[in-house]
């Protein structure tokens, strides 16, 4: 397997300035969205991920125009009434495409066959039982409850749906997302701990700037139907992806400026942004984005944290534990052992395999400095995995990273960025 010795970061005195691609999680709500709509909406985005991609080939199989241009996508709405109603999609690994596409397509109606890699084979889509419930037809291939299946569906006529938001707030969204298509409005009860969650915020905000009414009373939101989408919509850039290189104003003591990250972000990584702050990170609004200035942080101490609402930036915490002054403490993160892989057994194995003590209860992960042994970083086919231990590597200059492309899905160019700011 192929492997990346990554090189330690020298910084020399001057602000340490990164693009990073467009937000995975807005742009493909937005694409979404707009493919649903009643109009031609232009997207303004940064650079493509895989998932991203991988989104617009199954819009392509559906013959729902989306066309790429030198600034953004350019997609030409079906108003809920899919050209192909019979068609073969591969979401590949793309979590955003599997629970979105697989929820518009049943408000919409047909039959399709939905196929995945072998990775998104093993997420579970607990979301396909309460589409059953609501009367869709799913033929599962191999596993229950999971790709690939066949789906039939004439259309989901029930007013009201739950939503249990401790297994995914994805299936939430999707199902809000979806919604506005109908005739009718769809009420959907959210329970669990996270019915106010940071990407059910995102979803939100995003049905209110693509026109898409809604009420909230307690946890129980009412979709309407939706009107006329905007004609542009902007995609912010990946704060996700923007949070490994602010890390290391805090690992490196020095300035990091990421261009077109805001403070007014509604994304919930902006959280790990907070919690920088909190070791002495100073953040200032600056024109072309965010500049965060760890230059006069000596040391931090461990991180004590409850990050279920900003999971993704569990990993990049744990990368930082080890050149904490106390132990840290990541809590309420067992729900990450379901995704691109067991995220939690991913960072106790690779803790250990650079020398550095970590253990679980299985909801809270415990981590104790130590020595960094040097290695190399399994990430298990887990883009953020391989991104965030990186960050080891960039301090020691000792780590090697196998599999790099797995970056890739979210962020294609991510290895070829560390060589830039190493050389």
């Amino acid at each position: 397997m192929n492997e990346y010795k990554v090189k330690p970061y020298r910084p020399n005195g001057k602000i340490l300035e990164v693009r990073v691609p467009a937000s995975k999680s807005i742009l493909n709500r937005a694409l979404l969205l707009s493919a649903f709509s009643k109009g031609i909406v232009h997207l303004t985005c940064g650079a493509l991920s895989e998932d991203t991609r991988a989104f617009l080939d199954c819009l392509h199989a559906l013959e729902i125009v989306a066309e790429q241009t030198d600034h953004g996508i350019t997609v030409h709405g079906c108003d809920g009434s899919v050209p192909v109603r019979n068609a073969v999609l591969n979401v590949k690994s793309a979590g955003t495409a599997a629970r979105f596409l697989t929820v518009a397509l049943a408000f919409a109606g047909g039959d399709y066959t939905l196929t995945s890699s072998e990775q998104m084979k093993r997420r579970p889509m607990d979301v396909l039982a309460l589409l059953e419930e609501a009367g869709v037809n799913i033929t599962y291939l191999e596993e229950k409850g999971h790709f690939p299946f066949r789906l039939h569906s004439d259309g989901i006529v029930a007013e009201e749906l739950t939503v249990d938001t401790d297994r995914s707030t994805q299936y939430a969204s999707g199902i809000l997302l979806a919604a506005g298509m109908r005739d009718t409005p769809l009420r959907l009860c959210l329970t669990g701990s996270r019915t106010n969650g940071s990407y059910i915020n995102i979803t939100k905000n995003m049905l209110r700037a693509f026109h898409t009414p809604y009420a909230e009373h307690e946890n129980v939101l009412t979709v309407f139907p939706s009107e006329q989408p905007p004609q542009q919509y902007t995609v912010e850039p990946d704060v996700s992806g923007a949070c490994y290189f602010y890390a290391l104003a805090l690992l490196h003591r020095t300035r990091v400026l990421v261009h077109g990250v805001h403070s007014d972000s509604t994304q919930g990584d902006m959280k790990f942004l907070s919690l920088l702050a909190e070791k002495g990170v100073v953040f200032t609004e600056q024109a072309e984005g965010l500049l965060a200035d760890g230059s006069n942080v000596k040391d931090f101490t461990g991180f004590d944290v409850d990050m279920s609402d900003f999971s993704d930036q569990t990993l990049t915490t744990a990368a930082l534990a080890p050149f904490a002054t106390s132990p840290s403490v990541l809590r309420n993160v067992s729900h990450i052992r379901l995704q691109e892989c067991d995220r939690i057994a991913a960072i106790i194995e690779n803790l250990a395999a650079i020398g550095v003590p970590a253990s679980t209860d299985g909801n809270d992960i415990y981590i104790t400095p130590a020595p960094i042994t040097g290695g190399t970083i399994d990430p298990h086919g887990d883009h953020r995995v391989a991104m965030a231990f990186s960050l080891v590597g960039l301090k020691t200059g000792n780590i090697a990273v196998s599999d790099p492309d797995c970056c890739k899905k979210t962020f294609e160019n991510f290895f070829e960025l560390l060589e830039k700011i190493t050389r």
